[in-house]
């Protein structure tokens, strides 16, 4: 087959940004690639224009225009023309976009055209209790209407979007993957006793602000543990604060303060390092579809306390696996932790589970299998 990606982030150096959703498409067209399908990426709002390959993967970079009027609807309409010639030109079967934005709305696609739930603005407005612009409701609900199928990263995320936008019909659950082969600790036993990390974008809705609280807690508990904080700084949705960090900071109390190292964003090699070093992986999200970094950890035999929310309840068997805390309880949090900590036999028995649990779900070749027979299925019923 031939399929083709819309999406604004793709981990690549000539790419504006990258998060969890671009790390789970290059995951899976890197290994429809290896089973030999063509895959062709549209990276759009960017900041100029660009073809190239990324081993066999063929990117198109967009830019991004600026319109004096009604820019919202052009510049789709400008996508909208560029990718139905290379779907022409180079016969693509299938397109897959996200639901972020709603960027297909108003598009009318020369191939089939698959919405995967990543989360949209409606589904992370809900779950955080924000008021969402009645335009960008209307985006997603019009891409999600207009598309041929609809596949979800998770059975909670697609029971969420369902709710939201009143949506009749099937979604497929096809959760995301990761290269096993990239994710490898061959050395269990080796890491830095009391060394908690975190790592993903520094944002509300990943929970660093309850972080910061379930912290405080901790070391009252435990006076030699360390946090590890590693990612991207974000603009704070709800005080407009440029740096949600600073806000993390304040919210620590002095002791805790000390006990705490902001790294920023580091190269993926050295990020396994600290992975390796962490004792336990730690990841309070308070709005997800599905935790990429979670199964990264977790796959890496590292020990797990994360949300009991629902995107995390398929992939984490609490007790088994990892552990499922409510991120807003901060003593319960901050007390699992600790005994954790204490308890070095739990924590390397919990790692080779959570391995195992990885291998036997979350494998991106099986993964890839899973999509190719949904890619299928939906060019045949068409």
């Amino acid at each position: 087959m031939n399929i083709a990606f819309l999406t604004s982030e793709y981990p690549h150096q000539k790419i504006n940004h990258s998060a969890g959703i671009g790390s789970s498409i290059k995951n899976l067209a890197t290994e429809l690639i290896n089973q030999g399908h063509k895959i062709t990426i549209f990276a759009y709002s960017q900041d100029s224009n660009d073809i190239f390959k990324d081993n066999g993967i063929i990117i198109h970079k967009i830019k991004y225009t600026r319109f004096l009027v009604l820019g919202w609807y052009l510049y789709r309409k400008q996508l909208q023309n560029y990718i139905n010639k290379t779907i022409k030109r180079e016969k693509i079967d299938i397109i897959e976009a996200p639901d972020w934005t709603g960027i297909t709305a108003f598009m009318k696609l020369k191939c089939l055209l698959v919405i995967r739930l990543h989360g949209s603005d409606a589904y992370f407005c809900n779950l955080e209790g924000r008021k969402q612009k009645w335009k960008n409701f209307w985006f997603e609900k019009l891409a999600l209407k207009n598309s041929d199928a609809i596949v979800s990263v998770s059975e909670f995320a697609a029971k969420v979007t369902r709710s939201i936008f009143k949506l009749k019909v099937s979604i497929t659950i096809i959760a995301n993957g990761i290269d096993l082969d990239k994710f490898v600790n061959n050395s269990v036993l080796s890491y830095e006793p009391n060394t908690l990390l975190y790592f993903g974008t520094i944002i509300r809705k990943k929970g660093v602000i309850e972080l910061a609280h379930i912290f405080n807690e901790l070391v009252q508990l435990n006076s030699n543990v360390k946090l590890i904080l590693i990612g991207n700084d974000s603009k704070d949705i709800l005080t407009k604060s440029n740096s949600t960090y600073s806000i993390f900071k304040k919210k620590l109390s002095e002791k805790a303060k000390s006990r705490v190292a902001y790294i920023g964003k580091v190269k993926y090699e050295l990020l396994h390092k600290h992975i390796k070093n962490a004792h336990i992986c730690i990841f309070p999200s308070l709005a997800e579809t599905f935790g990429m970094v979670t199964i990264e950890a977790m796959a890496m035999q590292k020990i797990v306390v994360a949300s009991n929310f629902g995107w995390n309840k398929n992939i984490i068997d609490d007790g088994i696996n990892g552990y499922l805390r409510n991120p807003k309880n901060h003593k319960e949090f901050a007390e699992t932790l600790d005994k954790l900590l204490i308890n070095n036999s739990k924590s390397i028995k919990i790692g080779k589970a959570a391995r195992i649990k990885i291998e036997q779900e979350f494998d991106i070749s099986k993964i890839a299998n899973q999509n190719i027979r949904y890619y299928k299925s939906i060019i045949k019923s068409k």
